[in-house]
């Protein structure tokens, strides 16, 4: 008996017979994207906010955005360079997934740096090309798409990558903890330290300018020797000599107030130095009938002493004008 053998059908040139590849999940994508990129941003985000409240060109701001551009240069090194030399960032070794090209073989530094750009179209699609993996048969994004790469599962390295994304985890902790009581010791409390000494110098330095201007003939004495203990010893002398030249030309009642102050910027403030302008009002005599009413523009500079502001110099912007009296 003769057995009839049916021929195979021919192949179909047209059907491509693709292998089966094991395509990264978008999960494990997105898990990978977490460790190279999200911890990398979330540490130079910490340290750009943190140069904001530091004195420009401080050294607190230098270490600052040191610490920024290294984390930039690292994250640049994990995200480009390894996957060349090693065939894995950090974040991919965690979760088993390669960059490659369609062919399989490596991506190469260039690639990967052109396919990082290229995820602004992801982005600026509304996020659609983020998404897109979740319905692509081969799960590629927007940017694979154009420099032709694709995500495949791959076996982990050898060596404990967990153990590896742990320590660098709390790392970017450690630092942005690290970074943020930094601040607080060397900005946030020295502003408030600079804001508690405005508070203080709006509240008594016009009443130290209105005392030490301000004496008695009957109590001249002891008036100016109260003025005396207002000012710093660097001011002392001139203001000795000032009260010295009214004794001989014939001293006579003189009372001031301050009706506006405003704290000058220039220098700013410290917790030791600040700076005023004061219109100042007074009158000057006893007698009623021989009163003189006195406007005076004056900017003072005051240094903290101990506990206590002095005056350490006072400078007259505006003359004094004497309406009344005898005038």
């Amino acid at each position: 008996m003769t057995a009839v053998l049916t021929p195979a059908a021919p192949a179909d040139p047209d059907i491509a017979i693709e292998p089966t590849v094991p395509f990264a999940s978008w999960p494990a994508r997105a898990g990978a994207l977490a460790v190279d990129v999200a911890v990398g941003v979330a540490v130079v985000a910490t340290m750009a906010l943190l140069t904001l409240s530091a004195p420009q060109f401080g050294w607190v701001w230098w270490v600052f955005t040191a610490v920024a551009a290294l984390t930039v240069v690292a994250m640049a090194v994990n995200r480009w360079l390894l996957p060349s030399l090693k065939g894995w960032s950090l974040g991919r070794a965690l979760f088993g997934i390669r960059v490659v090209r369609r062919d399989g073989t490596a991506a190469g530094v260039w690639r990967l740096l052109v396919r990082d750009l290229a995820h602004l179209l992801d982005t600026a699609a509304l996020f659609m090309g983020w998404l897109w993996p979740l319905w692509d048969k081969r799960h590629r994004t927007f940017a694979d798409l154009l420099v032709r790469t694709e995500v495949r599962t791959v076996a982990r390295p050898e060596r404990d990558v967990r153990r590896t994304t742990g320590k660098v985890l709390i790392g970017a902790v450690v630092v942005c903890a690290v970074a943020v009581t930094l601040s607080y010791a060397t900005v946030y409390r020295q502003q408030q330290a600079v804001d508690t000494a405005r508070a203080q110098i709006i509240e008594q330095g016009p009443r130290i300018v209105e005392q030490m201007l301000s004496y008695n003939t009957g109590t001249i004495d002891d008036d100016f020797s109260r003025a005396q203990s207002l000012t710093t010893e660097n001011y002392r002398p001139q203001l000795t000599a000032q009260q010295d030249a009214v004794r001989k030309s014939g001293a006579s009642t003189n009372e001031y107030w301050a009706v506006s102050s405003a704290v000058l910027p220039d220098p700013p403030i410290s917790t030791q130095r600040a700076a005023m302008l004061l219109a100042m009002q007074g009158q000057r005599g006893t007698e009623v009938a021989d009163l003189k009413f006195i406007t005076a523009t004056v900017r003072v500079d005051f240094v903290k002493v101990g506990d206590d502001w002095r005056v350490d110099s006072l400078t007259v912007l505006k003359k004094p004008l004497m309406q009344g009296g005898g005038q």
